[in-house]
């Protein structure tokens, strides 16, 4: 029972509450380069709980995800082209584009299972990285710049730092507990049971491929917003974005974290974003550092960050899921 209140409870809440007051330290330091930085990392944590929901509640191991981040980046960098800056117009199509797109895509990649599916989300991931670098009209290979970020109704919400982290940890907080409610609706346990026996649900007159799809596509369309943010915040968006070499990382970031637990890939995000900002301070190499550092965690940790906390180790052994 303590484990299970210190996972479930205890430490999300002091999670989200140092998050918080990033800002604050960022003002009494006067460190700009944290603010941007954590700022950064929020970005990153929203996509990989999209990603864990999918890849640690339904097995749904897609490596071409980071196509997500670039429908919403680009959504919002071209209608700054056109000098559309309004983000109740641009975030609404960045999710409408990213969900469509994971509607197609997801219906017919999870006709296929293990790596027939982990292949054709690969494909369907580097066709839109391809798509990306034809533009163009819109930077191609070389990107595109964005001369500002996004407005709301005049107000400065995208514009100062500060005031931008707190968005950016508003969406992240929103759609951790949106995720983490369906985790625990009958949604939820209807992808876990999917996960453990397919047959049984079917047997039950259950048919777990919507309910896959479903959750394919509300991953989709978050980390779509994640994108739209990410643009806001570089400024700047280019196909690098929705490379495999991202998926990879973002799959990297969830398992660090330890899968089947959201608040395990805001970890994992922190932990894999600031060992690769220190490490790459000493080499450019530091991936040959930080791989053997990965399998220790996974080895040793038995659920990544998260198998290190008590209560946790027992259920990550068993595969469950438990949010």
């Amino acid at each position: 029972m303590t484990g299970s209140l210190l996972k479930n409870t205890i430490l999300p809440l002091a999670l989200f509450a140092a998050l918080a007051l990033v800002p604050a330290y960022a003002d009494v330091f006067d460190d700009r380069f944290v603010l941007l930085f954590f700022t950064r990392i929020l970005v990153f944590a929203i996509v990989a709980i999209s990603l864990d929901f999918i890849l640690g509640l339904g097995a749904m191991v897609s490596f071409g995800h980071a196509a997500y981040i670039g429908f919403g980046a680009y959504a919002v960098a071209i209608l700054s082209e056109h000098d559309i800056w309004e983000a109740w117009i641009s975030f609404p199509l960045a999710i409408a584009a990213g969900g469509l797109f994971a509607l197609i895509t997801g219906a017919i990649s999870l006709k296929t299972r293990g790596v027939y599916f982990i292949m054709i989300t690969l494909a369907f991931g580097q066709m839109a990285y391809f798509t990306a670098t034809s533009l163009s009209a819109y930077g191609g290979d070389d990107g595109l710049t964005m001369w500002g970020r996004s407005e709301l109704f005049g107000t400065g919400l995208f514009t100062g730092d500060a005031s931008f982290y707190y968005l950016v940890f508003g969406v992240l907080a929103a759609a951790y507990l949106l995720l983490r409610t369906f985790a625990a609706s009958r949604f939820g346990r209807v992808l876990k049971g999917a996960k453990q026996s397919e047959p049984r649900l079917e047997a039950m007159g259950i048919d777990p491929y919507r309910y896959r799809l479903a959750a394919y596509v509300i991953a989709g369309m978050i980390a779509s917003v994640a994108g739209a943010l990410m643009a806001n915040q570089s400024e700047f968006v280019s196909p690098a974005y929705m490379s495999w070499h991202r998926s990879g990382e973002l799959i990297v970031m969830v398992i660090l974290g330890g899968l089947g637990s959201l608040h395990g890939a805001i970890l994992g995000t922190i932990a894999y974003m600031v060992l690769e900002e220190v490490l790459s301070g000493y080499s450019e190499h530091w991936r040959l550092v930080f791989g053997p550092l990965l399998i220790l965690v996974v080895l040793y940790g038995r659920g990544g960050l998260m198998g290190l906390i008590p209560g946790q180790i027992g259920r990550q052994s068993r595969g469950e899921a438990d949010q």
